[in-house]
C-alpha cells in the first residue's frame, strides 16, 4: 500500500460511494408505502452483493430484510445470499447467516431449503461461524419444529443416492448429528410442541433413518427415545415392543446367520443387551430367541470363544424376564447346548462359565 497511495485512496473513494448508495436504496425502500414498486433498488441491493467486503456485509442485512417484498426477485436474491455464506471473509459469512432465518420469517416455504442449507454449514471451521449457525438452526427449530427436524435428518439417511466416498457428506452427516445430540435433544421439553405430535413425528424420523447408523449413533437414537414421554414409564406394552421392534431391525434378524460375520454375532449381543430393559417391561422377546435357535444354535460349536461366551450371557441375563411361551421356544435349544457341553470327557476341557451360564438358564426358562 505504500507504494501505490493514489490508487487505494481511489479504490476507498468507490467503497464509499457504494455504500452511500446502498444505504440510499435502504432508504427509499423503508419510505416507500407500495415497497414493491422499488424493485430497481432490491435489484441493486442485490447486485451490490458482488462489491466490496463493507458492501457484501450491508447487502446481507439488506437482502433478507426487505426479500418479501419482491417474490419475482426472490430466486437471485436467496442465490446471491447463499454466496455470501460461502464469501472468503469471516465477517461476510457471518452476517449472511444470521440472516438466513428471516427469508423464512415472512415466507415459510423457503424454511426446508434454508435448514438445508444451515445443515450444511454446519461444517464451518471457525467458532463464531458455527456459533451463527447454531443460533440460526434453533431460531428456525423454534419458528416451525417439525419442518425443520425433517429437512435437518435428510442430512442423516439412507446413503443409497450418494457417493459413500464423499468426506464432505460424511462430515456433514457427523455435524448434524452432533448438533441434534447436543442442541435439539436437550430443548426437547422447549420445542417438541404439541408433545404427543411432535415426539411421535421425531420417532418417525428416527426409524426411517437408522438404515446407516453406526452402533455408537443407534445408542445415541434409542437413549433418545427412551428419555419420551411417549415411551415413559407409564407407557402400554405396545409402544415398549416398538422400541423392541426397532433394535430387532437393527440386529438383523430376518438375515441368514453367517458364522464367520463376527460383526453380525456382536451386533446381535449388544442388541438383545440393549432390549433387556424393555422385556422388564412386558414387551416379547420372541423374535430374538427364535432366531437364537434356528440360526445361531445350530452353529453354536464354530463360533469363537469370546462369542461363544456372549451370547450365554446374554441368554442368562434375559432368562429371568422372559415369557412362559417364550420359555418354551427356547428351552429346547438351551438343552441341546448343555448336552453338547456337558457330555463325558476330561474335567479340564470343561468350559465351566458356559456351563454355569447354560445351567442358570435351563432353570429359570424350565421353571417358567
Amino acid at each position: 500500500s505504500r507504494f501505490f497511495p493514489f490508487e487505494n485512496m481511489a479504490e476507498s473513494a468507490d467503497d464509499s460511494r457504494d455504500i452511500e448508495k446502498l444505504y440510499e436504496y435502504c432508504e427509499k425502500l423503508n419510505e416507500a408505502k407500495d415497497k414493491s414498486q422499488n424493485w430497481e433498488d432490491y435489484e441493486r441491493i442485490i447486485a451490490a452483493a458482488n462489491g466490496s467486503v463493507k458492501a457484501k456485509q450491508l447487502a446481507a442485512q439488506m437482502i433478507p430484510k426487505f426479500f418479501k417484498y419482491f417474490p419475482d426477485l426472490s430466486e437471485s436474491a436467496l442465490d446471491q445470499h447463499f454466496f455470501l455464506c460461502e464469501d472468503e471473509e469471516l465477517g461476510v459469512r457471518v452476517q449472511a447467516i444470521r440472516g438466513l432465518p428471516l427469508f423464512c420469517k415472512d415466507t415459510p416455504d423457503n424454511l426446508s431449503r434454508i435448514v438445508d442449507i444451515l445443515g450444511q454449514l454446519l461444517i464451518a471451521g471457525d467458532n463464531v461461524e458455527r456459533d451463527a449457525v447454531h443460533k440460526a438452526l434453533l431460531t428456525l427449530l423454534r419458528q416451525d419444529i417439525k419442518t425443520s427436524l425433517t429437512a435437518l435428518f435428510k442430512h442423516i439417511g439412507s446413503t443409497d443416492d450418494r457417493n459413500t466416498e464423499d468426506i464432505t457428506w460424511e462430515t456433514i452427516r457427523e455435524k448434524v448429528l452432533c448438533f441434534i445430540r447436543d442442541k435439539v435433544f436437550p430443548l426437547k421439553a422447549e420445542l417438541l410442541k404439541p408433545s404427543d405430535t411432535m415426539e411421535r413425528h421425531i420417532t418417525d424420523l428416527v426409524k426411517q433413518n437408522l438404515q446407516d447408523v453406526t452402533a455408537a449413533e443407534f445408542k445415541l437414537f434409542m437413549d433418545f427415545l427412551k428419555s419420551l414421554n411417549l415411551f415413559g414409564a407409564n407407557a402400554p406394552v405396545e409402544r415398549v415392543q416398538e422400541l423392541v421392534e426397532i433394535i430387532e431391525g437393527q440386529a438383523d434378524l430376518n438375515a441368514q446367520f453367517n458364522v464367520s460375520d463376527g460383526d453380525h454375532i456382536a451386533r446381535y449381543v449388544s442388541c438383545l443387551q440393549m432390549a433387556l430393559p424393555f422385556f422388564i417391561r412386558g414387551a416379547s422377546s420372541s423374535k430374538f430367541f427364535n432366531y437364537l435357535s434356528k440360526e445361531i444354535v445350530p452353529v453354536f460349536d464354530k463360533l469363537l470363544e469370546e462369542h461363544k461366551l456372549d451370547v450365554i450371557k446374554s441368554i442368562a441375563e434375559t432368562s429371568l424376564y422372559v415369557k412362559p411361551q417364550e420359555s418354551r421356544l427356547l428351552l429346547p435349544a438351551i438343552v441341546q447346548l448343555l448336552k453338547k457341553y456337558m457330555v463325558r470327557r476330561k474335567i479340564d476341557e470343561m468350559n465351566f462359565t458356559c456351563i454355569e451360564g447354560l445351567l442358570y438358564s435351563f432353570h429359570h426358562l424350565a421353571h417358567k
